[in-house]
């Protein structure tokens, strides 16, 4: 008798789980994914590029170009981008080996209208960091973390920057 019990129990259970097992996988296959997560960011036809001619620049060209943008001065939309500012912030002490190195580049960006000069974006600021370790001991090393970081944070700069023309591109 317990024995028929014990058993009746074990598949309720076994009922149970599998019922659960499948409400979850019904879950991820109904469509359920992050906001925005592998979506293509939708491109604005045509976009002017003024302002500084730093590092940063040719890489927003670039994204912008790859996104479907057509970079053209005589576009109806301008983006001002503002000189890129990369900051080194040391976390440990030199000189004591092995430490890290918070990099952050910030960028001020705006968007106009080319004929009466309104803005769509007023004043932003793009900002991405990114840590580094580094050795004090091998100084080559050093310089080409420094290096790849510094490329890294343009390039994450460039697709922030992408995404903020986002509802621009939208409307």
């Amino acid at each position: 008798m317990q024995r028929r019990r014990f058993l009746k129990q074990g598949l309720k259970v076994a009922v149970g789980a599998a019922a659960v097992s499948t409400l979850g996988l019904g879950l991820s296959g109904c469509g359920f994914q992050l906001r925005g997560y592998g979506e293509s960011i939708p491109a604005l036809k045509a976009l002017a590029l003024a302002g500084a001619n730093d590092d940063l620049a040719p890489v927003v060209r670039e994204a912008l170009t790859r996104a479907g943008t057509q970079v053209d001065d005589q576009a109806a939309l301008r983006l001002n981008l503002g000189r890129a500012t990369i900051s080194e912030t040391n976390r440990g002490m030199a000189g004591a080996g092995s430490r890290d190195i918070d990099l952050t580049l910030t960028a001020p960006f705006s968007v106009q209208r080319q004929a009466d000069d309104a803005y769509l974006l007023d004043q932003q600021t793009l900002e991405v960091s990114e840590r580094i370790s580094v050795n004090d001991n091998d100084l080559l090393a050093q310089d080409d973390a420094r290096r790849a970081a510094r490329k890294s944070l343009r390039e994450a700069a460039a697709r922030q920057l992408l995404e903020r023309l986002r509802p621009l591109a939208e409307q």
